[in-house]
């Protein structure tokens, strides 16, 4: 797709957003600061959709783990703050368009949903940088992710739509957008599973190990009483009280995809 057919696109869909739906239904945004983004900015995010999906095509994946930069995440050491699989959907003429399927918080609210989205969606959804990253999974992999992701019900069947930003990696309770990636890739490459827990203890059983963040209780108070997507009571006390935060950061899935062989080296593109 040429960039100025994204372009139109992108416009028709801020347009009908700005009309016709209400501020609840923004999704992956805080409600109080939704606002229409500048041409500028959007024509910075459909460039950076152009050129991936030229850079997809050529690279000569079918699947590829996609992550984006949507926030400032350096003080805790970390790059990218979202990810999600983009695959090749085939066309009726033969030809295939590049689609994302991933999972969103609701407007800061303690609600999650699944998206499928085309690549100038995601990359218009409030980036910090105008950088995208991927990492190429092993042609077995790729087989069973596209596999499962063309099945509805399979691919949606993991998602639970508590959430809070900060979940604990190996707990049920809550689940965050790249918690829900790594447990339905689990999913994908185990016919066995069938629970989150499951997923989870093949995730453990491959040595996932989850990015540790250092968050204090002055920080960990301040989030939970002032945002509905934060949440730090699923982890455990030992953990939680020497500030020790265990979640599920696109930087440590980006190791383990390579330390477990799963996939290459993540590949970067920037504006």
């Amino acid at each position: 797709m040429c960039l100025h057919r994204l372009k139109q696109y992108a416009l028709a869909l801020l347009w009908i957003a700005a009309v016709c739906v209400t501020p609840q239904a923004l999704a992956g945004r805080s409600c109080e600061a939704a606002q229409t983004p500048k041409p500028a900015t959007i024509e910075r995010g459909l460039t950076l959709a152009e050129r991936t999906l030229h850079a997809l095509d050529a690279s000569g994946a079918r699947v590829v783990v996609l992550a984006r930069a949507g926030q400032d995440l350096s003080k805790y050491g970390l790059h990218y703050s979202h990810l999600g699989f983009a695959y090749q959907q085939p066309l009726p003429n033969g030809q295939h368009v590049w689609r994302v399927l991933h999972s969103l918080n609701q407007c800061g609210t303690a609600q999650s949903a699944l998206y499928r989205q085309g690549l100038g969606e995601f990359f218009l959804d409030d980036l910090w940088r105008f950088e995208a990253a991927w990492i190429v999974p092993t042609a077995q992999v790729q087989d069973k992710l596209l596999q499962l992701l063309q099945d509805e019900p399979l691919a949606i069947s993991l998602h639970q739509n508590s959430y809070s930003v900060v979940s604990y990696a190996w707990s049920t309770k809550y689940q965050q957008s790249n918690q829900w990636a790594i447990e339905t890739l689990a999913l994908a490459m185990e016919p066995g599973i069938h629970t989150r827990t499951q997923a989870q203890a093949w995730l453990q059983f491959k040595d996932y190990q989850p990015s540790v963040l250092k968050i204090g209780a002055l920080t960990r108070l301040g989030g939970r009483l002032t945002a509905a997507n934060v949440a730090f009571d699923d982890h455990p006390n030992e953990k939680r009280f020497s500030d020790r935060i265990e979640t599920v950061a696109v930087d440590s899935v980006f190791d383990w995809l390579q330390r477990a062989h799963l996939g290459g080296a993540p590949v970067q593109l920037r504006q």
